[in-house]
């Protein structure tokens, strides 16, 4: 592994990165909130201010960034210099949201609100698949004033605002998602419950059941309290996932078994993704210090729709 570098600091709870391919990093601010452009020498522009809590970013049709928006479900929170996400304040709390932001005006657009009358309570993350609709996790909402938990699953919705639904029902705080390489598995990462979860495609938006009591449904399962974030796709069908406590990014393989672990130094560490004309530099972000890291990866990633193809 090579070292990593930083590329800026002072970041206000960076995740979501899509790597540009003029060598820019996209990127949301969770505590801005905003979406932000991060140049290769670590000067930072503002693509446009984005209310709510923007969580997670993908790029999609016409270049547009589409937007996993929390609502402000978390509030940002300061311990020992550095930033984690706190409990929801109720005040602040806008109703969770897909958004989509054009990166050359800045309009911000809300896309889905609601999937079949009910509300989606935080979207955290998405992946585009080649039918021009993309999957996106909800990470759900806890009221801690009234002991109430609201349970969410993986959904599925058109780019053009068309159509949403629910694809998996319940999933446990559901975060970062991906696709394989040849487009034919879903994964998805259960924050608390430290698990990557998979499910084939048999249709665009449609995945094949499982049996409660199946254990393929789980890729992996870490030991111990290490917590999960947002992940990416290796050009090898690896699933790189942020792994909060421990801090670094896990590689487990398509069998299930965890290959590699990349230390970063940050208990927060929150997101990947792959770059650079052959896919092989890393772009981290590791939030409770409020960074974008960099580091040249040993296998490429692989390549997303509407971005790399």
């Amino acid at each position: 592994m090579s070292t990593l570098t930083e590329v800026t600091s002072g970041l206000a709870f960076p995740e979501g990165p899509i790597a540009m391919t003029d060598g820019t990093v996209i990127l949301v601010e969770m505590f801005g909130p905003r979406l932000t452009r991060v140049h290769p020498d670590g000067t930072k522009t503002t693509v446009a201010e984005v209310p709510g809590g923007p969580n997670g970013a993908a790029i999609g049709p016409r270049g547009l960034v589409y937007v996993c928006n929390n609502g402000a479900r978390f509030t940002e929170t300061q311990l020992d210099g550095m930033t984690f996400p706190g409990p929801v304040t109720k005040d602040r709390y806008i109703g969770g949201r897909i958004q989509t932001v054009d990166i050359t005006t800045g309009t911000v657009t809300d896309l889905y609100t609601e999937c079949a009358g009910r509300p989606l309570w935080a979207p955290n993350d998405l992946v585009f698949d080649a039918h021009d609709g993309f999957y996106f996790t909800d990470h759900g909402l806890t009221d801690d004033e009234e002991r109430i938990a609201h349970l969410t699953g993986i959904y599925y919705g058109k780019a053009d605002g068309s159509e949403v639904r629910e694809v998996v029902f319940p999933a446990h705080e559901p975060n970062g998602i991906g696709l394989s390489p040849d487009g034919s598995k879903l994964y998805w990462a259960e924050t608390w419950t430290g698990r990557i979860m998979q499910r084939d495609i048999v249709a665009p938006g449609e995945l094949a059941e499982v049996s409660i009591v199946d254990t393929s449904a789980c890729l992996y399962g870490f030991s111990g309290f290490q917590l999960l974030d947002s992940l990416a796709i290796d050009g090898d069908g690896n699933v790189c996932v942020a792994t909060l406590v421990n801090g670094g990014i896990s590689v487990v393989s398509p069998a299930g078994e965890l290959i590699d672990f990349v230390p970063t130094g940050d208990i927060l560490t929150t997101n990947i993704c792959f770059g650079g004309g052959d896919l092989t530099t890393a772009y981290i972000t590791i939030s409770a210090t409020g960074k974008l890291l960099k580091m040249t990866w040993p296998r490429a990633g692989a390549k997303l729709n509407h971005l790399n193809t």
